[in-house]
């Protein structure tokens, strides 16, 4: 993968997430979104992905997450990475140049084959969303 800017590190051995540093200085008020630089412009091979994702520990002690996450950098897309940050906290956040404001992490991608039909198999699982899949369910309920 090429790179213009300061790469992104990986912290540890085996993590999946590299991390993404502030090119530029800002105040985030309570409530406040952003856009932030990274100074980082990548060229991913084709048949791969880059997500942009939050920093647990940033989201943990100061609410600062990402809007957009995962935010997606697509192969052939050569501009700068940034980062859509909300402070979700009570108190002002600084991020000075060179904080890590966010992880990525380069997957390889399927290409889906879209086939449009009339009606779709049936399931066990059906139409039900949004914490359908066991979540709040009793036994007496759902055995």
């Amino acid at each position: 993968m090429l790179i213009v800017g300061e790469p992104p590190a990986y912290a540890h051995p085996g993590d999946a997430g590299a991390d993404l540093h502030a090119a530029e200085a800002r105040t985030l008020q309570p409530g406040e979104r952003a856009m932030v630089g990274t100074g980082v412009r990548i060229a991913l091979p084709d048949g791969h992905v880059a997500f942009v994702v939050p920093r647990s520990g940033l989201a943990a002690r100061q609410g600062i997450t990402i809007v957009n996450a995962p935010g997606t950098v697509d192969a052939g897309y050569r501009g700068e990475i940034k980062v859509i940050l909300l402070n979700t906290g009570s108190e002002p956040h600084a991020i000075a140049v060179g904080d890590r404001i966010a992880q990525v992490i380069v997957q390889r991608i399927e290409r889906a084959r879209f086939v449009q039909v009339d009606e779709l198999p049936g399931s066990d699982r059906g139409e039900g969303g949004f914490g359908s899949s066991g979540f709040g369910r009793t036994k007496e309920t759902h055995g």
